[in-house]
């Protein structure tokens, strides 16, 4: 099932989301990340955590390759992520999110990084990425602790993006208002 995909200035979005335990990797949260994982690919995106689509859980999906020429998909599901090792400087050029939509950006990022985190069956997964990847990475477990890819970026593009989606959601609700005044 295609899920919904929270958006800025949804305050859920700021939620830092809770460790799985194992008890918990039930039918139920094997559907939650087959469900985020094709939502990802439906939206299209190449990462998902489960605080965008509103379950406070450290659960992520990635496929940075999907969207290659070769179209091959290379889904992870990712348990508990967390980066264990940094090095470098990187600049992730435009930057998106599903969550933040009609913007992109520059962000500074780490430019390797070691993340070690649990699958769906429990096991020790790491890994070592560099580029498109770890910037995924990166921005993914950002979205787990209550952190938004314009969180990063200055203060002053930041609240440009902010003014600004807070006039498209004000035209939408006006539209929706006027919609529904016309029906009746």
């Amino acid at each position: 099932m295609i899920l919904e995909v929270l958006q800025f200035p949804d305050p859920r979005l700021r939620e830092k989301a809770a460790p799985v335990r194992k008890e918990a990797l039930d039918t139920e949260l094997r559907q939650l990340a087959a469900d985020m994982a094709l939502t990802m690919y439906s939206e299209p995106g190449i990462g998902l955590a489960a605080t965008q689509v509103g379950v406070a859980l450290r659960l992520t999906v990635i496929d940075t390759d999907w969207a290659t020429e070769d179209g091959e998909r290379n889904l992870r599901v990712l348990v508990n992520p967390e980066i264990v090792e940094r090095e470098g400087r990187a600049v992730s050029e435009e930057e998106a999110c599903l969550s933040v939509p009609d913007f992109t950006a520059d962000v500074d990022r780490d430019a390797r990084v070691v993340v070690r985190a649990r699958n769906l069956d429990w096991d020790e997964v790491t890994i070592e990425a560099t580029g498109l990847e770890a910037f995924c990475l990166q921005h993914e477990i950002d979205h787990l602790d209550g952190v938004l890819f314009i969180d990063r970026i200055s203060r002053l593009k930041r609240d440009l993006y902010t003014r600004r989606r807070k006039r498209q959601l004000r035209r939408e609700r006006e539209s929706a208002t006027s919609a529904v005044s016309a029906e009746e």
